[in-house]
């Protein structure tokens, strides 16, 4: 194995190494399908399903020609449904072409980044970040830089960007609403990012592509808007999945959708078509793409997700947590009690409570929890959540008591 070789593995391990022990190895991978485990880890869903999905899935796996499960790309009615979607919610004039279908917003990370990056450019994303985005960046032999985004307010921090682009930096990762924070963009911080991206992509003679992660654009609480980062920056990609709306991460459907106003547009979009095949064939299954136009007017119940943050962000308040209210997505950011997250996550799970420790995002000394969950899991969850609470503040006093 040559030098590059190896350093892109070790790159690839160093990212997944945490996160693939915590799959594999901890208390949740262990305990999370025995019946009593309260399992707010991930994501996941543990109540029935969208009403109309599975029968989407029944009407359009009917064969309605001999080619209905040969080799499929992107199928034109499916990017046509999200073109007429875009236009809608972001208002721009997004086209069939410019929308590329992919086997959920993972793999249309990988694709918008093998599109534009060569090994060596670095991609700058906001830390705490999605777990996976380190892994995708080296994926493409890149280098990833982490910015912190602001303390206590999470939004980011436009100085330190602009102090981090080099005449390397090729991409940005911009996620709003943010997971892990819930933190959603404003239109203003958006609008200084495309400028900032104007400015160094004119400074380094090429441009810096900004690719905008709304995989959580429709999971938005109390009225909010959500702006996309795409309006206020030509260079952009937007990349969505359906399986966040849906609630179904195992059903892989999602997209790449080029800017309109995106310089040699097509010749991006071909680029992004070999990307596709590249990156291991990243394209939706056929059923899939017949069955989106269906899909796309469904969505789990946003309204039961905010009353359920609101009564989880309001319970492990009054037990003494501090929390962060997310704006959006499913997710609900707490700082743990004990400086070490991952003891204290490793406590709940002996209580069969299982949480995503902080470590594993960088944000040490914090945990998330998942609002998709079901209610039952709740009902047992939240006392837990308090009693361990007072257990470690008991121990701090007599610790405290001892080294008087």
């Amino acid at each position: 194995m040559d030098g590059a070789v190896s350093r892109l593995v070790g790159q690839q391990l160093n990212a997944l190494g945490p996160l693939f022990t915590f799959f594999t190895q901890s208390p949740w991978a262990r305990h999370k399908s025995e019946p009593d485990a309260c399992d707010f880890a991930f994501g996941n869903p543990h109540d029935p399903g969208v009403p109309g999905f599975a029968e989407a899935l029944r009407t359009w796996s009917e064969p309605r020609n001999k080619d209905w499960f040969a080799y499929k790309d992107s199928e034109p009615a499916a990017q046509e449904t999200v073109a007429a979607s875009l236009r809608e919610r972001t208002g721009v004039a997004y086209q069939l072409e410019d929308v590329a279908m992919t086997n959920g917003a993972f793999a249309g990370l990988a694709v918008a980044l093998k599109t534009v990056a060569d090994p060596g450019d670095e991609v700058i994303y906001s830390i705490p970040p999605w777990f996976f985005y380190e892994a995708i960046v080296a994926g493409v032999g890149a280098v990833p830089v982490r910015i912190a985004v602001r303390p206590g307010t999470f939004d980011l921090d436009l100085d330190a960007i602009t102090t981090a682009i080099t005449p390397r930096t090729r991409a940005i990762i911009v996620n709003s609403p943010n997971n892990p924070t819930g933190r959603i963009y404003d239109a203003d911080q958006l609008r200084a990012l495309g400028e900032i991206l104007t400015q160094a992509s004119a400074r380094n003679g090429r441009p810096i592509y900004l690719v905008s992660d709304e995989s959580y654009c429709r999971i938005v609480y109390d009225g909010r808007a959500c702006p996309s980062p795409t309006a206020f920056y030509p260079c952009s990609f937007l990349i969505y999945t359906y399986g966040k709306t849906l609630l179904t991460p195992g059903q892989r459907l999602g997209y790449v959708a080029i800017s309109p106003q995106m310089p040699d547009r097509e010749t991006v979009r071909n680029a992004v078509i070999v990307a596709q095949f590249m990156t291991g064939y990243a394209f939706p299954n056929a059923l899939m793409q017949y069955a989106l136009a269906d899909f796309e007017p469904l969505s789990i119940d946003v309204g039961r997700l905010q009353k359920r943050r609101d009564r989880v962000v309001t319970s492990l308040q009054e037990a003494g947590y501090e929390t962060v209210k997310p704006e959006g997505t499913f997710y609900v950011l707490t700082r743990s009690p004990e400086p070490d997250d991952t003891a204290f996550t490793e406590r709940l799970a002996a209580r069969e409570v299982y949480v995503l420790p902080g470590s594993l995002f960088d944000l040490p000394g914090w945990f998330r929890i998942s609002l998709t969950a079901s209610d039952q899991m709740f009902e047992r969850g939240l006392p837990v959540f308090a009693e361990v609470y007072r257990a470690v503040a008991a121990e701090r006093h007599s610790d405290s008591l001892a080294a008087v």
